[in-house]
């Protein structure tokens, strides 16, 4: 009968029927027996490979120790459980055993000196990590309380370091008496007593109630920070706002943690009274998590390779020795849509992303690829933007005219109860490693959209605003989809007015996607069929769940791919890009010096590093780690069909106009001179028509607007409704 000689006091009745069924340390473990324990656990753990994992650990960081539950479930269950239920009564034992086996080790080492004296240790902070899946945080209630649990979601609000106390000293303003009281840990505070228990003398009067004083510099100080922490927003149901929950973290474990970096936390799920306004409902108080133990669940991917089985990984390797693969990637892309191949070629790219370099100099450059798709309506934009958002890893979808400069980067928010500012990541910065797709581009403000220039190229959001200044990570592609100004893609106009964009967002743009609704008879023919026999075969396959398992399985190999493989240039494949990018340059002047103008999307070197990073992504779609000149011929394909496209598209009025048009132009210039005095306004439809009226084509009329507009003598306002004449 094991623990009889331990410092419990034991009576008879306790032995005729003792607790857990004979031995009395089986039900309840004592205090004194946890700590030994404890003490042996760290001591004496044997790792995997037959070392003392705990023990070696100690000794490199004295301050703070990891402990994985599973080693804990291995050396004693009985234990382990405890501290799953128990946390807040075990875990500061574990603390204290865990410096006194450091005084134990250090005294050894100083002794062999010669000189033996006693190592002076400060306290050990145990963090706890486990390999258990986590709890939802909407599945987190009342029967957790005070219990081990863990969950996961994104760090979306960091307050300021404060001091907490430990111990409290407090002082009698009668008798001068000192008395030292403990604080609860996490938010909790101190309890202290009603009246002091000095016995007054004769003479002497008795102290009051209440007579103590806080001696602020006599007590003991840790710091604390809390966090606020929101669901994953692909765990949030549809419809529903996501959660968000306290956390308090103290220690070491303080200042780790900037908004935007997504968790996995250990913590002991706790109350504490939120403010002194609920002071009438003393049975309801607010829950918290405090935390003692915390991983980024990622640098670049939502998980490590180790989530992978070994099935698996040959499934995917076979998949990408095969000649097929891409072909058969970018048919898994979109499958209900018919048509617009290059489109979806471009959505793989992006899906998968190039590679991240990191200069000698610490300048980074970017592998995400951005893409804009520019349009009439019902081409299947939206469409897109909603697949990639529930294909890719980390995604999420946003709509122009819903969505603010604040809301898209980072906003500061005040605290109601301390009333301190704090950051509150926005959109880009919780869709950091993923996909951003922001829908109805064009509707945005253009200042909310100037505040994504800096997300897109540099992958960081700076902010100076109620005295926080700070970066946060925003390593996103961007996925946006835009109509032109006039709501249909117009022939008749130049490329600047179709798409109407500020240079400065368009070079950044990797692929720039004209998608224009052909009205064909045969073309119409096979949309129509292909459209009736989705429809048809919908009622049908909402029965079976193929298109979902496609769906993880596209998911699970983009991860795979990403984490896995980080392709880089031949020479060969870096020379024919060099040339190619030269002869491109050298045609867009030539064209810039025929037209008398630059071209409405801007040919830089981001558009030559936007080519390295699409040979790059069609190198990791076959797991290859160095991209070839097939690759990069693919590449240039697709540049070329996209974004070359959208610089040449609309008309060139210099190269296509015969004399007579020319000469029906100028008449219809003179014309709209006389109808607009210098500085008048007029609606663009009235002029038309009254033009028409006289006899004239209302393209040549649209024409002449367009020239005009191009040498500046009139301007559009209000969504181009309205046409005022300048000088």
């Amino acid at each position: 009968m094991s623990g009889w000689d331990e410092g419990a006091v034991f009576y008879s009745d306790q032995a005729q029927f003792p607790r857990g069924g004979g031995d009395p340390d089986q039900g309840s473990i004592t205090r004194h027996t946890a700590l030994r324990k404890f003490k042996e656990f760290i001591r004496g753990f044997n790792g995997e490979k037959g070392d003392f994992p705990y023990r070696e650990s100690l000794v490199h960081s004295p301050d703070h120790l990891t402990v994985a539950m599973e080693d804990l479930d291995a050396f004693d269950a009985v234990l382990s459980d405890k501290i799953r239920k128990f946390p807040a009564d075990f875990l500061p034992l574990f603390e204290t055993a865990a410096s006194e086996v450091l005084a134990s080790l250090r005294s050894k080492v100083a002794g062999e000196t010669g000189e033996m004296e006693e190592p002076i240790t400060g306290e050990v902070q145990v963090f706890l990590s486990s390999k258990e899946s986590s709890v939802s945080m909407r599945s987190v209630g009342a029967e957790y309380m005070s219990r081990l649990v863990k969950i996961s979601g994104i760090a979306i609000a960091a307050s300021r370091v404060k001091a907490k106390a430990t111990y409290v000293t407090l002082m009698c303003k009668n008798c001068k008496s000192i008395k030292t009281v403990p604080c609860r840990p996490g938010l909790g505070g101190a309890i202290v007593p009603r009246s002091c228990d000095h016995v007054p003398q004769a003479g002497e009067e008795p102290c009051p109630l209440d007579p103590w004083i806080v001696a602020p510099d006599k007590s003991k100080y840790v710091d604390l920070q809390t966090l606020k922490l929101q669901e994953n927003p692909e765990d949030v149901p549809t419809g529903e706002l996501p959660r968000n929950t306290l956390l308090s973290v103290d220690r070491h474990l303080v200042q780790t943690i900037v908004p935007g970096t997504r968790l996995t936390v250990m913590g002991i799920y706790s109350i504490y009274q939120a403010s002194a306004a609920q002071k009438g409902a003393v049975g309801v108080k607010q829950p918290y998590i405090r935390v003692v133990g915390l991983e980024q669940t990622r640098e670049t991917n939502s998980s490590g390779p180790s989530t992978f089985t070994l099935d698996e990984e040959l499934e995917f390797k076979e998949f990408a020795q095969r000649p097929d693969a891409y072909a058969r990637l970018c048919s898994m892309i979109g499958p209900s849509i018919y048509g617009h191949a290059d489109v979806k070629k471009a959505l793989a790219c992006l899906l998968f992303g190039g590679s991240k370099k990191r200069l000698p100099d610490g300048v980074r450059l970017r592998g995400d690829i951005h893409v804009l798709l520019l349009g009439d309506p019902s081409t299947a934009k939206s469409q897109f933007l909603k697949f990639v958002e529930k294909t890719a890893p980390v995604a999420v979808y946003t709509s122009g005219k819903g969505s603010s400069a604040a809301g898209l980067t980072a906003s500061v928010i005040r605290e109601s109860s301390s009333r301190e500012f704090y950051l509150e990541g926005g959109a880009m910065v919780l869709a950091d490693g993923g996909v951003v797709c922001i829908d109805e581009f064009d509707k945005m403000r253009p200042e909310d959209r100037v505040a994504i220039h800096e997300a897109m190229e540099q992958q960081t959001i700076s902010i100076a605003k109620a005295g926080i200044t700070t970066v946060l990570n925003s390593r996103t592609s961007v996925l946006a989809a835009a109509n032109p100004p006039s709501g249909r893609y117009d022939d008749l106009k130049t490329a600047q007015d179709n798409i109407d964009l500020q240079t400065t967002i368009l070079s950044r743009f990797d692929l720039i996607f004209i998608v224009k609704d052909i009205r064909e008879y045969d073309q119409d023919k096979k949309i129509a069929s292909h459209i009736i026999k989705v429809h048809a075969s919908g009622a049908a396959a909402s029965k079976s769940t193929n298109a979902t398992e496609g769906e993880n399985w596209l998911k699970r190999y983009i991860e795979y791919c990403r984490v896995t493989c980080h392709p880089h240039l031949s020479d060969k494949a870096a020379e024919m890009l060099q040339n190619k990018y030269v002869e491109i340059r050298q045609r867009m002047r030539q064209q810039a010096n025929e037209t008398g103008k630059a071209a409405a999307v801007p040919i830089t070197v981001r558009q030559l590093e936007a080519i390295i990073r699409l040979s790059e992504s069609l190198a990791k779609m076959r797991l290859t780690s160095v991209a070839t000149q097939e690759h990069v011929e693919e590449a240039f394909r697709l540049f070329n069909v996209s974004t070359m496209d959208a610089a040449r598209s609309g008309i060139n009025e210099h190269l296509n106009l015969t004399p007579e048009i020319a000469n029906e132009v100028k008449q219809a210039e003179a014309q709209i001179k006389r109808r607009m005095g210098i500085g008048s306004h007029m609606s663009e439809r009235r002029l038309i028509d009254e033009l028409a009226r006289m006899g004239m084509n209302e393209s040549i009329v649209r024409r002449a607007l367009v020239i005009m507009h191009q040498r500046d003598e009139v301007e559009y306002k209000r969504e181009r409704h309205v046409i005022v004449r300048k000088a």
